[in-house]
Formats: C-alpha cells, sequence, structure tokens
C-alpha cells in the first residue's frame, strides 16, 4: 500500500516499519489514526514519527548487531531523511532545489554511488565523495532521533553535536557519515568493556570505565607530588578518577578521586615544569576540602595541550552530573541511572567523534551536557528543564539511554528487578504531543543565541589578551588617569578593610539620605549620563572612541632570569592587569553606544531608577540601600547572596565587546591631552 499524499522515502520507511513489527501498512495506519486528530496537525509527518517510534521499540534490544550489519544505521538514516521530506510536496520541491544546484554547478545528472565499504577513517575525507546530490539530512531531523533513540545523539546537546560533525560538509550529514559515526560508537563501546579493573580496585556495578589513558598502548600521564613525579595508568569511571603509579613488573594500588561526592571539589587547568615553575600548560589539578593540597597530573604532549583539554572537560562532566542530580533531588535510583547511561553516551560520542575527525579534533564540551551547559551563558536554565524531563523518563522503555546501554553489554545488573523489563513497552501515540517539550527546546535555542553573542563580544578581547604585561601596564595606567587613587580607596572602604572609616561613611551617608538632599542630584547625574550616551550615539563622540591610543613612553622588557616565586606574582599582575583593562574598556564601549544592545539596556535602567528617583520619596528606600550595599561585603553578606542573580549579570557583562587598542610609540602619533 503506497499513499499518494506520503513522499516516496516515506512510504518506504513505513513501509520497512510495519515489516519489523510483523503487520500490515493498512493496520499501521489504522492504529495512527485511532489517535489522531485533525487540531494535531501535519498528517504525514505524525504517521512518520508514529511509526518510526514503534519500529524502533523492536530494533533497540538488538541494537549492536544492527550496528555491526549496517541495517540500524540504514534504516535510522532514512528514518530522518522521511520525517524531513515527509509529503510528495516536500519531495518534488527537494527535487527541484537538486536540479537548479545541479545546473548551476554544470554537474551530470546521474553520478556512480560510491562504495560503502570504502568509507575513509578521517570524516574530512568524505568530502569528495559528497560533491554529488546524495541524500543527506539536517539538524532538526538529527535532533528529532535523539528524542527517540538517544544513541547517535540526545536531544539537550544534539544540536551543537551536530553543528561540530557536519562542520567539514556544509552543516548537512550524509549517509557515509552517519555509518561511520555509529560504526565508531560501537566500537568506542567494545573498546571500553576490555580495559582491565585499577588495580585494588572492586567497581561498583553502576561503575563503566570512560576513559583510560597511560598505558603502553597509549600516551603518559604523570603525577606530579612536591618534586617528584610518577609516570602511571589514568582511569576515569562515572563514578572516580583512579591513577596507579607504575612499579616495577605491575602498577601500584590505585589512588582514588571521588569525583561524586557531594563538597567544593573542583578541577582546573595547571601549568608545570621544573622545580614548580609554571612552564608547561598540560596539567589539571584537582582540589578539594578533604586534601591538605591538589592533585596534579599532566599529560605531555609535543605541541598543543589537546589531551590535557580533553581529560579536563570529560572529569569535569563527571562532576557537574553528581552535581546536578544532588542539587535538584533525583534520588530515584532508576531516574538516576537514566542520566548516568546519558552522560556515559556523551563521553562515547565524544571518543568515536575524535576518532571520526582526527585532523582536527573538535571540541569536547559540544558532546558532552553538563560541561556544555556549565560553560553557555543561561545554561543553568537548560538544566533545570532537563531535571523537570527527567522526573518524566521511563528508563524500561526499549529506546531509553539506560536500555540501550544495558543492549549495548555495557550494563549488566542496573535494572534488579524483572518488574523493570515490561515498563514502558508502550509507544507513543500519535497524541500529538511533541517528543522534544518546546521549553526544553526554547531555552536550547535561547542558549544557542546567547552563546553567539557572548562568542562575538569575547573575540574582541582575544587581542587585548595576547599583549605582554608591558604592554598591558602601559595600557592599565592609561586607562586609570582619570580615576589614579579614588577607586583603591573607595574599594578599601567598601571591603571594610578601613573599619573606622565604614562606620563614619554610614552614618553619614545614613543622615545625608535622611535630610533627603540627594535624591535629585542623582537623578540630574543619572538624566546628565543617559544624556551623554544618546549625544554619543547621534555621532558626537562615537568616531573618536573607534580605539584607544595609548602612548608607551619607554619599552621596559621583563628579564629571563627572573625567580619562580617572582614569576608567580608577575602571573597574577598581569591578570588582573588584564581585567582592570577590559573592563574599563567595556565601560567605554557602552558609554560611546558601540555595543548598541548593551547600552540600551543600561540607558533603559538608568532612565527608569531616574524617574524613580525624582519622583518617589527616597529616604526610606535609599537607606535601605545603603545598609544592604555595606553588609553584602561583610561577612554577613555572603549568607544572603544570590548565586543566580550574580551568573546573570556576569554572562550580561561577557557579552559586551570592548573598544579596540592600537599602542604606539612615537609620541608625535599620541592624541592630544584633553584640556
Amino acid at each position: 500500500m503506497k499513499m499518494k499524499h506520503q513522499s516516496s522515502i516515506a512510504n518506504d520507511v513505513i513501509h520497512s516499519c510495519a515489516q519489523k513489527l510483523d503487520t500490515s501498512v493498512e493496520k499501521l495506519v489504522e492504529e495512527f489514526e485511532a489517535g489522531w486528530t485533525q487540531e494535531t496537525g501535519d498528517y504525514s509527518r505524525k504517521l512518520v514519527e508514529f511509526c518510526c517510534s514503534k519500529a524502533l521499540t523492536v530494533e533497540c534490544p538488538y541494537i549492536q548487531e544492527k550496528i555491526s550489519d549496517g541495517s540500524f544505521s540504514r534504516l535510522t538514516f532514512d528514518m530522518m531523511l522521511a520525517w524531513e521530506m515527509p509529503t510528495s510536496q516536500d519531495e518534488e520541491s527537494h527535487m527541484e532545489q537538486v536540479g537548479k544546484g545541479r545546473e548551476d554547478r554544470k554537474l551530470p545528472a546521474n553520478v556512480p554511488e560510491e562504495e560503502e565499504d570504502d568509507t575513509p577513517l578521517f570524516y574530512t575525507d568524505l568530502m569528495p565523495l559528497l560533491v554529488n546530490e546524495e541524500p543527506s539530512i539536517g539538524e532538526d531531523s538529527f535532533v528529532w532521533l535523539g528524542s527517540l533513540v538517544p544513541l547517535a545523539v540526545d536531544i539537550v546537546n544534539g544540536r551543537f553535536t551536530f553543528e561540530t560533525l557536519t562542520a567539514p560538509t556544509g552543516h548537512r550529514l550524509f549517509f557515509p557519515g552517519f555509518k561511520k559515526f555509529l560504526q565508531e560508537i560501537d566500537q568506542c563501546t567494545k573498546h571500553l568493556q576490555k580495559h582491565a579493573t585499577p588495580k585494588g580496585v572492586e567497581l561498583a556495578d553502576d561503575e563503566f570505565i570512560l576513559h583510560v589513558e597511560g598505558t603502553a598502548s597509549s600516551q603518559r600521564v604523570v603525577r606530579h607530588v612536591g618534586g617528584t613525579s610518577w609516570p602511571g595508568r589514568l582511569t576515569l569511571t562515572n563514578y572516580a578518577l583512579y591513577f596507579e603509579a607504575t612499579g616495577v613488573m605491575t602498577y601500584d594500588d590505585a589512588l582514588k578521586i571521588d569525583l561524586s561526592k557531594n563538597i567544593s571539589h573542583t578541577v582546573k587547568p595547571a601549568a608545570t615544569g621544573p622545580w614548580g615553575a609554571p612552564l608547561y600548560d598540560k596539567a589539571i589539578i584537582y582540589e578539594s576540602p578533604e586534601l591538605s593540597e591538589g592533585i596534579v597530573l599532566e599529560f605531555p604532549e609535543m605541541t598543543s595541550s589537546t589531551r590535557r583539554d580533553h581529560w579536563l572537560a570529560l572529569v569535569k562532566e563527571i562532576m557537574l552530573m553528581h552535581q546536578f542530580l544532588s542539587k535538584y533531588n533525583v534520588e530515584c535510583p532508576i531516574q538516576a541511572w537514566e542520566m548516568h547511561a546519558r552522560t556515559i553516551f556523551g563521553v562515547i560520542r565524544l571518543h568515536a567523534a575524535r576518532e571520526l575527525l582526527r585532523i582536527s579534533p573538535p571540541s569536547p564540551t559540544k558532546f558532552l551536557i553538563f560541561a556544555l551547559f556549565d560553560e553557555l551563558p543561561k545554561g543553568d536554565y537548560v538544566l533545570e528543564q532537563l531535571a523537570e524531563g527527567l522526573k518524566k523518563v521511563n528508563s524500561g522503555h526499549p529506546c531509553s539511554a539506560c536500555s540501550i546501554l544495558r543492549a549495548m553489554n555495557m550494563s549488566q545488573s542496573m535494572l534488579p528487578s524483572p518488574e523493570f523489563e515490561a515498563v514502558g513497552k508502550e509507544c507513543t501515540s500519535a497524541s500529538g504531543e511533541d517528543n522534544i517539550p518546546s521549553s526544553l527546546e526554547s531555552a536550547i535555542n535561547q542558549v544557542r543565541e546567547e552563546a553567539k553573542e557572548v562568542e562575538i563580544a569575547k573575540a574582541t578581547t582575544e587581542v587585548l589578551k595576547e599583549e605582554g604585561i608591558g604592554e598591558s601596564a602601559t595600557i592599565l595606567m592609561e586607562l586609570l588617569k582619570p580615576l589614579k587613587n579614588v577607586v583603591p580607596w573607595f574599594q578599601d572602604v567598601i571591603s571594610w578593610r578601613r573599619p573606622a572609616i565604614t562606620l563614619t561613611m554610614i552614618a553619614a551617608s545614613l543622615l545625608i539620605i535622611y535630610k533627603e538632599w540627594v535624591g535629585q542630584a542623582i537623578a540630574a547625574g543619572l538624566f546628565w549620563l543617559v544624556l551623554k550616551m544618546i549625544l554619543a550615539r547621534c555621532g558626537r563622540s562615537q568616531d573618536k572612541c573607534n580605539e584607544v591610543v595609548v602612548c608607551s613612553g619607554s619599552d621596559q622588557k621583563i628579564t629571563v632570569e627572573s625567580i619562580v616565586a617572582a614569576q608567580f606574582g608577575l602571573k597574577n599582575i598581569h591578570e588582573m592587569m588584564q581585567l582592570s583593562n577590559i573592563s574599563i574598556l567595556k565601560i567605554l564601549s557602552i558609554i560611546h553606544a558601540k555595543a548598541r544592545k548593551q547600552a540600551d539596556m543600561v540607558m533603559v535602567a538608568m532612565t527608569v531608577v531616574a524617574i524613580i528617583f525624582a519622583v518617589v520619596p527616597l529616604k526610606y528606600m535609599l537607606i535601605a540601600i545603603t545598609l544592604h550595599s555595606f553588609i553584602m561585603t561583610s561577612k554577613l553578606g555572603r549568607h544572603i547572596g544570590n548565586a543566580q542573580g550574580n551568573r546573570r549579570l556576569k554572562e550580561w557583562w561577557d557579552s559586551i565587546p570592548i573598544v579596540p587598542v592600537r599602542v604606539v610609540e612615537d609620541a608625535s602619533q599620541c592624541p592630544p591631552s584633553p584640556s
């Protein structure tokens, strides 16, 4: 039975699904229409979704052998094609675009099909195979597949994964690359199962090895303890990190670093070198309140720090996963294990992508869930939606991450009760509900837009960060000329470093506010600043702030023969100078309307505050604000802080681009000092 309104690929997929379910197409359509209503809409696509969901339910229990023989790759790729082109009109439109593309590029209508077995190892080598008009799928269909079976993609970070995977192929995924990706996932899964358990350790039933280095067949890992170094084997699981120092004939008993504890432990990049000098930026350091000193692990390599970044992302992912489960009180073992399974698949997908893209290794966080959204602006919104969706998860469903992990022989005993085997066998009906929650999709799209804006803004700061310490100091001194010593003194007062002056300041401020002497002055000052920004936007001073010109009076160099302690101190001072320069330049960018969106927000906020100060009696309001400002900088303030509010403010600040800086040495080129 062929349905005329469906595309040919959709008809083929529906027919294949009926065969997998051992039923007829008529009965499958009849079952779909029993639950479909006119309000649901998009009949063709919903029919494809229904049939694919039913078919995958019977395919997933045998997913490993299906991947090995290639049938799962072909079936799921056709499903994505059918989802993208469910109707005959979609197919006709696609064929017209293909024909037009052939004419524009003067390509022959028929190009011989390449043998799938000759697919090269590197995905970037697939480009010559994809110059013809072979079918390909886009981002939306790839993410949709993740809502059915979270193997090749997870719905939470699927769009970032797709963007990275398809960067060499014009952001379209072709079948050879998709098939190779699934095969690499299967190979990585089998490879991880072959690793030996760390010496002296008995892994828990739900603990699985995710990455190992330091063996005879892999690159070295070195642990630094004081002035000594110990090579060894490093093993990461979904609960802990194990380091086994290399002995005479075998490894010593493993040192366990528990990543699942709900404590304020951290892992961050570190630099190592002779006598503790920070010369080689290729290490990580794990710090915990339970340890007297941090554990330093180095990943030596000739040029870049790719290995270190890879391990750092993986360790962070495990730590953040356990923090997520603790923060959102995920106490149900089935829900917690489902999150473990999805995290494990994220790590496996990263391994597979690194094998696929060896020429240009991808960014690790693009394939991980928690490490990605921890660094993206408003990523906590996505995690909140993920926690809500986790409460509705059905880990007994054959297509859940937990079930797929078990089907691939990585999980043996996490579902001890037989009753879980039968849970979730029901398939999604044509109820009209989207597989991907709209709130989650909205949060992800918002994060992507914010991330692009922040990335553009951060790109403007990279040049400044590359400046040497001499130039950074020169720029900082030039930018701080108008302020001189006011800022350090004010910071001392606010931070209670001078208690007597601070108390005097509080008393004087409260007196002035009580007498109502400052309301109109503040309003006038704010209106004046808004007026200055509007004038700058109209072009009065915008052209003058295309860049900040700093004249370097002398060429001062830092001697190479500095001791280690001085090097550490200079490094910290350098970072403070860069941060100060960036902060001042961001403020200039707002004042001179270089960052239009942020300037709009500042002007609106300042206008609203100015109106409030001018109209509403402010005596008690300003007294409360003043007391709050001083209390928040005291010891009492740390018990009242709002972490989420601070995060929003930081993300907004990061999105502001800076004004470019140009340093000139010739005094004749220096701009005249303002009178």
